[in-house]
C-alpha cells in the first residue's frame, strides 16, 4: 500500500471512476472507503477541482435521509446560522475537535476490549454497542453536563470579549459626538457674538 492518496474522477454524467481498480464506483462504495479509513480524493475529471467535500457532504445528506437520522433540525438550522458568523471558524475546529474526542475515547474501548477478549470474541464486536445501552442515560448526563459546561465557556468568552472592547474604546471620544457638542455651543457663542 502507497502512501499516496487514492484517486477517484467525476464526470459530467455523475458517474464516479476509481483510478486504482480502474473502475467506476457508486457513492456506497465511497461511504465504505470511509468507514475504512481509506485515504483518497475526489476530482472533477474535467476541470481537476477537489470535489471531496461535496462527496463526503452528499453521503451524510443520503445518511440523513434515512432511517435514523443524527442531526435534529434545530442543530443544523444552528449550523446554518454560523456561516458568515466571525465564530464561523472556530466553531467549524470545536466540533471537529469534538469528534476526534469522541472517536478517540470509542477507539480506546475497542482496543481494550481486544486486549482483553481477542480479535474474534464477539463480545469485542458489539462492545461499543453494548456500552451504549448500559452507560446510555449516565452517558447522555455527561455529554449534557459536557455540553452545558462548554456553552457557559463559550458565553464568558463572549463576555470578556465584549467588556475587553469596551474598554478599549472607552479612552476614545468619538469625532461625531465631539462636533455635535462643539457646534452648539459655537452656534451659541457666535450667535452672543452677532449681538455684540
Amino acid at each position: 500500500m502507497g502512501s499516496q492518496s487514492r484517486l477517484i474522477k467525476k464526470y459530467p454524467n455523475r458517474r464516479l471512476y476509481d483510478t486504482r481498480t480502474s473502475s467506476y464506483i457508486t457513492l456506497a462504495d465511497v461511504k465504505e472507503l470511509v468507514l475504512g479509513h481509506e485515504d483518497f480524493q475526489v476530482v472533477d475529471a474535467k476541470s481537476g477541482d477537489d470535489l471531496t467535500r461535496s462527496i463526503l457532504l452528499q453521503i451524510i445528506l443520503e445518511e440523513e435521509a434515512g432511517g435514523a437520522p443524527m442531526f435534529t433540525s434545530d442543530l443544523l438550522a444552528q449550523m446554518i446560522r454560523f456561516y458568515g458568523n466571525a465564530m464561523q471558524g472556530m466553531m467549524g475546529k470545536y466540533l471537529e475537535n469534538n469528534i476526534k474526542a469522541f472517536a478517540d475515547m470509542q477507539q480506546k474501548l475497542q482496543d481494550q476490549a481486544k486486549a482483553i477478549y481477542g480479535d474474534n470474541n464477539p463480545l469485542s464486536q458489539d462492545l461499543w454497542a453494548q456500552f451504549l445501552n448500559f452507560q446510555g442515560p449516565a452517558l447522555q448526563s455527561m455529554m449534557g453536563t459536557y455540553i452545558e459546561q462548554s456553552k457557559k465557556m463559550f458565553l464568558q468568552m463572549q463576555e470578556q470579549i465584549e467588556s475587553q472592547t469596551r474598554n478599549m474604546f472607552s479612552g476614545f471620544q468619538f469625532p461625531s459626538y465631539a462636533i455635535g457638542k462643539e457646534s452648539g455651543t459655537r452656534g451659541d457663542g457666535n450667535t452672543g457674538g452677532g449681538a455684540k
